[in-house]
């Protein structure tokens, strides 16, 4: 009998912390379910904003270990998650963190200066190759990475859902390098999201509590920009409310890049349901049974 899971989700992410904050909840309803999960991170996150002031000698111009630290976090957080399978596409080190600025309008865009090696600059195909090997390895009925604005705009994020899209496509051909492994069609693919009517409904309570901080500039009532998606466009709502604590304290193993007082901890969002609903819009595949709500409520759905 094989031990390999009948069901088994990938998930690409770009950076540690990127898995738990929008992932979080649903990774380990999947582990719980003893479902097999993959999480694949693009970058050891090398030029991430480090929030322990005992710990800025580790940044990029400086000692430069802010990559090797964060790759401990995530091996923690992946432990609080259940999480047995995580990897980093072509292995740790491989491609690095891009970096980048804010935009007047409010989203992330490419800073000024990149490494050689950032993963934004990364050949697409040699990276998609990458990415290939491991879906062909795992065969995942389900993949889940960011849309084409990378939720915010960062340039490793946009990169992420471009190497995982081409991944997925170039892994289905029969004929396409077949020393990466036997072809594999990756049956559904979801890009994660923001419900734009929670993201409201948080800011609302943020404002109320008297946190204008939090999402400065931000409007309950205003233009959200590109951040959230539509709810009449949304395909899927995981309630992953059961597993809400584990998906916190996965948070805050990525202690350089989360405060434990912050937004995530403390404040009129902490200990509500939104840490525990994950949306996700459907990309790829035909959409399983779904909701009260019109959305499906497992990735699987009709798998």
């Amino acid at each position: 009998m094989s031990d390999t899971p009948a069901q088994r989700l990938l998930l690409v992410h770009a950076h540690p912390d990127d898995e738990s904050i929008g992932t979080g909840a649903t990774m380990a309803a999947c582990v719980d379910r003893g479902d097999g999960v993959t999480l694949v991170t693009c970058t050891s996150g090398e030029l991430g904003e480090i929030l322990v002031p005992e710990w800025t000698h580790m940044a990029a111009d400086q000692d430069d270990t802010l990559g090797e630290h964060r790759r401990g976090e995530l091996d923690a957080a992946m432990k609080e998650l259940g999480v047995t399978d995580h990897r980093f596409l072509g292995g740790p080190g491989r491609f690095r963190d891009s970096g980048m600025k804010w935009h007047e309008a409010g989203h992330a865009v490419a800073a000024d200066e990149t490494h050689e090696n950032a993963f934004a600059r990364a050949d697409l195909t040699e990276a998609a190759d990458l990415l290939v090997e491991v879906i062909r390895e795992v065969r995942p009925q389900v993949l889940v990475t960011y849309d084409q604005f990378g939720g915010y705009g960062h340039p490793d994020h946009i990169q992420a859902h471009r190497v995982a899209t081409y991944a997925a496509g170039l892994a289905a051909v029969p004929s396409y390098r077949r020393e990466l492994g036997e072809p594999h069609d990756i049956a559904k693919v979801y890009w994660t999201a923001i419900s734009e009517s929670r993201m409201r409904e948080s800011l609302r309570r943020l404002r109320e509590d008297g946190d204008t901080e939090t999402f400065k500039g931000m409007d309950p009532d205003g233009e959200l920009g590109p951040f959230v998606t539509p709810d009449a466009l949304l395909s899927a709502r995981v309630d992953g409310s059961a597993f809400v604590d584990r998906k916190m304290s996965a948070l805050a193993a990525h202690r350089s890049q989360v405060e434990p007082d912050g937004f995530f901890f403390a404040g009129a969002e902490s200990g509500h349901a939104f840490w525990g609903e994950e949306f996700f819009r459907l990309a790829k595949g035909t959409p399983g049974p779904l909701g009260h709500d019109g959305l499906e409520t497992d990735l699987f759905a009709g798998l």
